[in-house]
């Protein structure tokens, strides 16, 4: 069963056993819950295992981009009153985790890494898609995974619905950009937290 999201003030998100320790899973810049749906099931009956639903399609331009989506995490910490916190990030949530636990070192127990930006991304290459080139964005998807079957037909329908709505996709450039503008090979020395990294050793979107 799909996991209900939450809808609380400005805040939309996944919350599995309250009063429990938190794990906080942060999702990738076209994934959500479907990154995620092994782990809030294998980790709940010992974590409260939440997920923010980050506002990337929804924040105003002027404030998207890494910086306005740490400031959304942090929020929303806060509001949950959360501490001592497990935080898990793929991909872009992988970036945006190391951002939050370099701001808040003493909030943040433990580090999990999984395919994360931050250093080198290469997502795209130099192209991007074609609107209406489904063969693309297939393609694409695809390159994503070490098997291909990985890409379902309905994450491929998400992604190209995404680029192929004007809106989202100039959404989606403008927080890709700001992930490459944020490297963060002079600072990443400064997270303190026990760490794991975890990648694949075929990964070519963001390379261990």
């Amino acid at each position: 069963m799909d996991p209900v999201i939450i809808e609380d003030g400005k805040f939309k998100y996944i919350e599995s056993s309250p009063g429990k320790p938190v794990l906080m899973l942060l999702h990738g810049l076209l994934g959500a819950l479907s990154n995620f749906r092994f782990i809030i099931d294998k980790f709940s009956t010992d974590y409260n295992v939440v997920t923010p639903i980050l506002p990337i399609m929804e924040m105003p331009l002027k404030s998207l981009g890494l910086k306005g989506l740490v400031k959304y995490i942090e929020e929303f910490v806060e509001y949950k009153s959360f501490s001592d916190l497990h935080v898990m990030g793929n991909s872009l949530g992988g970036h945006l985790a190391q951002l939050y636990t370099l701001n808040n070192p003493s909030i943040v127990k433990s580090l999990i890494l999984t395919g994360s930006s931050g250093l080198f991304e290469n997502a795209m290459g130099n192209t991007f898609p074609k609107r209406g080139d489904y063969e693309f964005i297939k393609k694409k998807a695809e390159l994503v995974f070490y098997d291909p079957k990985t890409a379902t037909p309905e994450l491929v329908d998400e992604v190209y619905n995404t680029v192929n709505d004007r809106s989202k996709a100039i959404r989606v450039v403008v927080t890709a950009k700001s992930a490459v503008r944020n490297n963060l090979e002079n600072i990443i020395h400064n997270i303190s937290a026990p760490t794991l990294l975890v990648w694949g050793r075929q990964d070519d979107i963001t390379p261990p």
